[in-house]
């Protein structure tokens, strides 16, 4: 059903992001599902759209789509480590947001990752939730987002 809701949106899983350092993409523990910091990476490379900081170098609106963005990249990932069907809840998501201090609207970047979930998962995608400002990410990306998840046993 995730799969289907998501074409219905229009979009389909890329290839879920090789990890860029020394970590894995997701742990599970029990029936909790660890996802590591996702990145609105395309084909594997960080689009020069979607670097700098918000409200700099970025406007909200392209900040939301790279929210939608890592959030694909995070679904690919559950997808190809317990798959999407199994999902049983969304039970948090974390957006780390590249801003200056006086930048404020993390929020509202982070509400494109908020719900695109809720629309693929329907009331299973509403999530407890936290959106914070970050001094930098990796390789100057805009957002950076972690998912918790609980799955099927």
């Amino acid at each position: 059903m995730p799969l289907q809701r998501l074409a219905a949106l229009g979009l389909s899983l890329p290839p879920a992001p090789k990890p860029i350092g020394a970590y894995v993409p997701a742990v599970r523990s029990g029936n909790l599902l660890f996802l590591s910091g996702q990145l609105p990476l395309v084909e594997g490379k960080l689009p020069s759209e979607y670097t700098g900081r918000l409200d700099v170098e970025v406007d909200i609106e392209t900040g939301q789509a790279a929210a939608r963005q890592a959030t694909l990249n995070a679904l690919a990932v559950i997808h190809d480590t317990a798959g999407l069907d199994n999902v049983k809840r969304v039970v948090r998501l974390t957006g780390h947001i590249y801003s200056t201090p006086e930048f404020t609207q993390q929020p509202k970047v982070l509400n494109a990752a908020s719900e695109l979930l809720a629309s693929v998962f329907d009331d299973a995608g509403v999530h407890a939730r936290l959106a914070l400002g970050s001094a930098a990410l990796p390789l100057g990306a805009c957002i950076e987002i972690e998912l918790i998840v609980e799955v099927a046993s």
